[in-house]
């Protein structure tokens, strides 16, 4: 039996690149919500001699979600879920950050949680966002309400944004709903271990990809310049990543987040901590 891959956002910048990593050794199946990227996707794992299905699918749909692992679990055992699916602050309003962000890593865990089998992995794409927001404006408190009652969770959540003006409220959820997805892993990582399960988190900082780039004028780009290593990360660099993580040779890694960010954070704290002593 084939060992199956899904990449949720697999024809997006980071997801078609750990595709073409990941489609070397394992079936793969990726999926967009955007047909004419999965067109393209397409065209380049076909000249690359890449194996694959695609399939149009919106994480947000709970339904459309099962049906993608149904698709997954027809080619085989479903070894690792790669989900980079998930928008940025300058693509749409708070709920709609919120909604693709939270709920769409909520349904396609849960999913993944449903139908795995022992072994498997699954690796969440949070941000470097997550951990530069502060803590007294993440509500992890509530982050628990999404399992039992996902528009309850939203309620709150878009509440938590609704502090500042609404012209920034896309970033503030962006920032809270990349937050529920490190908060994710490592809260779940107890009920998924209990399966044989992995569940990882990856927060990349600014990576060149059409998505990163929309941000290039906005906080993301502007702290590339000031990180240790100051240039944007490739999306081959996270591809590289995010395989690993999901792959039998991190084994030993569950239930945390990684930061693959240039130094930025460690930059903005150290400097933040510098300025308060001075």
């Amino acid at each position: 039996m084939s060992n199956v891959s899904v990449i949720t956002g697999g024809a997006g910048g980071m997801g078609l690149a750990t595709a073409k990593v990941v489609g070397n050794d394992h079936s793969l199946v990726i999926c967009d919500v955007r047909q004419d990227r999965l067109d393209a996707a397409a065209s380049a794992l076909d000249a690359l001699g890449i194996a694959y299905q695609a399939v149009n699918c919106d994480v947000t749909d709970r339904r459309a979600v099962v049906d993608l692992f149904d698709v997954a679990s027809g080619l085989g055992r479903i070894a690792s879920v790669i989900h980079t699916a998930g928008v940025s602050p300058s693509m749409g309003s708070a709920e709609y950050v919120m909604r693709t962000n939270a709920i769409g890593t909520l349904n396609v865990n849960e999913c993944f949680f449903d139908i795995a089998a022992e072994g498997a992995a699954i690796v969440n794409v949070a941000s470097m966002a997550a951990h530069l927001l502060p803590e007294n404006m993440v509500p992890t408190d509530r982050f628990p309400q999404a399992l039992k009652d996902q528009e309850a969770f939203m309620k709150d959540m878009l509440a938590a944004c609704s502090i500042v003006p609404e012209e920034m409220q896309s970033g503030i959820a962006y920032a809270v709903s990349k937050s529920f997805v490190r908060w994710y892993a490592v809260a779940q990582c107890e009920r998924f271990n209990g399966k044989g399960l992995r569940v990882v988190s990856v927060s990349p900082g600014s990576i060149d990809t059409e998505m990163g780039r929309l941000e290039a004028d906005a906080g993301a780009g502007a702290l590339v310049a000031d990180a240790a290593v100051p240039r944007w990360g490739k999306r081959e660099e996270m591809a590289d990543l995010l395989a690993f993580c999901a792959s039998d040779k991190a084994g030993y890694l569950t239930g945390t987040d990684i930061l693959n960010d240039g130094g930025v954070v460690a930059s903005v704290t150290e400097r933040a901590r510098q300025s308060a002593d001075s």
